[in-house]
């Protein structure tokens, strides 16, 4: 492990996940039509708030760690793993509201949909944390994992089961993307509660506490800039097919076929 690998993670992963991801979000926003701008608006805030918290959490991690002889060793202030839940607590309901929002379900539809997932998501969140901060060797991490997953599966089986069923209304190039964007959601997000039990399996708490914070940062780059570029994707083919010209010509090109969904940004 590269001696700048802990410290230098977060500073990069807050650059990638932050203001990139934002000011193109910001850019593309003009392209898409006004009934769909306010999905690609929650994308814009999602990897904002991030940044904002990426900063913090590299600033606590300077902190708290330092790499001596080979290894990190925690000499510092402790590192302060609450910024990372108040970043998760405001973007994931955000996330999941973009989804249901840029999709235009009926009106009592989407309502249901946005509490249900906005509940379930900040009940996961603060299931969560609890767990996090708890004694790796104690029984309560467990246990608190356990029930922060509750919620969790009641977020997958509504993605994967209620909003499948609904999508009657939707055009095949729509559907398939959001097949892909739901795929995409499932493989980051399951790195999460993977990353949240490497203190019950390394005995070293320092090692534990990298791991686990390089697997939460690798998913939170692949989980909302992508999430958010496949949102802008299915807003910017739902303004085509409104006929918004802005739309039809902006740089980013949607393919969808044969199960796979693609999207390409022109230089």
């Amino acid at each position: 492990m590269d001696a700048e690998l802990g410290g230098h993670l977060f500073e990069s992963e807050g650059l990638h996940l932050g203001h990139r991801p934002t000011l193109f979000f910001l850019l593309i926003r003009s392209r898409v039509a006004p009934r769909h701008r306010l999905a690609v608006t929650l994308t814009t805030l999602v990897t904002g708030i991030a940044l904002y918290h990426y900063i913090r959490i590299f600033d606590s991690w300077e902190s708290a760690f330092s790499f001596e002889g080979g290894r990190f060793i925690q000499n510092g202030l402790p590192f302060n793993e609450g910024y990372r839940y108040v970043d998760w607590l405001l973007t994931v309901p955000l996330l999941l509201a973009e989804l249901v929002i840029v999709l235009k379900l009926a009106e009592a539809k989407t309502r249901s949909l946005l509490v249900r997932l906005g509940v379930a998501s900040v009940a996961m969140i603060l299931l969560g944390y609890p767990g996090e901060v708890a004694d790796p060797d104690s029984a309560g991490r467990w246990a608190w994992w356990i029930a922060a997953m509750i919620p969790f599966a009641y977020i997958l089986y509504v993605l994967f089961g209620e909003l499948g069923s609904s999508l009657d209304r939707q055009s095949e190039r729509v559907r398939r993307l959001l097949d892909y964007l739901r795929y995409v959601l499932v493989a980051t997000w399951s790195v999460y509660p993977l990353a949240y039990l490497a203190p019950q399996f390394i005995d070293d708490a320092a090692t534990a506490e990298v791991l686990r914070q390089v697997g939460y940062s690798v998913a939170d780059v692949l989980a909302k800039p992508l999430f958010g570029i496949l949102v802008v994707a299915i807003a910017l083919s739902k303004s085509r097919d409104d006929g918004y010209i802005d739309a039809i010509d902006a740089p980013i090109s949607v393919k969808a076929g044969n199960g796979h969904a693609a999207v390409e940004v022109e230089a």
